[in-house]
C-alpha cells in the first residue's frame, strides 16, 4: 500500500465509529475523543511544511532523503480529507434534519470537531491573506500573537479555577468554550 494508507484507514475507521455513535446519540467517551483528536491533528498537519520546487523534490526523493509523496489508498490527492470533513458535515446535516443536532452527544462531538476545523480554516485564511498582502506580514504576526494571548489567558483562568477548587462553580459552557478555544488554537497551528 502507498505511504499513509494505514494512517488513512485508521483515521477513517475512528471517524466512522464517532459518526455512528453520534447518530445513535451514544457518548463518545474520553478515550475515543482523545483518539479522534490525535488522529485528526496528525492527519491534517502531517504534510510538508516547506514547498519545494518539483525538480528539487524529485532529486531528494531519488536520493532517498525525502519520502515519496504517495497517495494513500491509491485515492486522488485530498480524497481522505474530503471524506473526513464530509462525514462530519453529513452527520451534522443528518442530526439537524432529524432535529437532534442539539442533543448533548451531537453537540459534544460536532462541537470539538467544529472548533478544530475552524482553526484549520483560520490558518487557511491567514495564509491566503499573507500571499495577497506580502508587505503586511505584521497583520499575520498580530493575529498569531492575539490568538495565543487570548487562548493562554482563558486557559490559565480555567486552570486557576480548577487548582483553587472553584471549577465546580463554573457554568458548563465555560468549560466547553475553553476546550473549544484550545482545539481551535491547535487546529490553527
Amino acid at each position: 500500500m502507498p505511504a499513509g494508507s494505514v494512517r488513512a484507514l485508521l483515521t477513517l475507521i475512528i471517524v466512522g465509529v464517532v459518526v455512528v455513535r453520534t447518530i445513535r446519540e451514544l457518548p463518545m467517551g474520553l478515550l475515543l475523543a482523545e483518539t479522534l483528536m490525535v488522529a485528526l491533528a496528525h492527519y491534517f498537519t502531517s504534510r510538508r511544511l516547506v514547498k519545494l520546487p518539483a525538480a528539487v523534490k524529485t532529486q531528494l526523493e531519488a536520493e532517498g532523503l525525502l519520502d515519496r509523496d504517495e497517495r494513500p489508498l491509491y485515492l486522488p490527492r485530498n480524497s481522505v480529507r474530503v471524506l473526513i470533513v464530509g462525514a462530519f458535515v453529513g452527520t451534522a446535516a443528518y442530526m439537524a434534519w432529524s432535529e437532534r443536532l442539539m442533543a448533548p452527544e451531537a453537540l459534544a462531538t460536532l462541537g470539538i470537531v467544529l472548533a478544530y476545523f475552524l482553526g484549520l480554516a483560520a490558518t487557511g485564511v491567514m495564509e491566503w491573506w499573507a500571499k495577497k498582502h506580502p508587505a503586511r506580514d505584521e497583520t499575520v504576526v498580530l493575529w498569531e500573537d492575539a490568538k495565543a494571548a487570548v487562548v493562554l489567558l482563558v486557559t490559565v483562568a480555567f486552570a486557576v479555577a480548577n487548582l483553587a477548587g472553584a471549577a465546580d462553580g463554573l457554568p458548563p459552557w465555560a468549560t466547553n468554550a475553553t476546550f473549544a478555544l484550545i482545539l481551535f488554537y491547535f487546529g490553527s497551528r
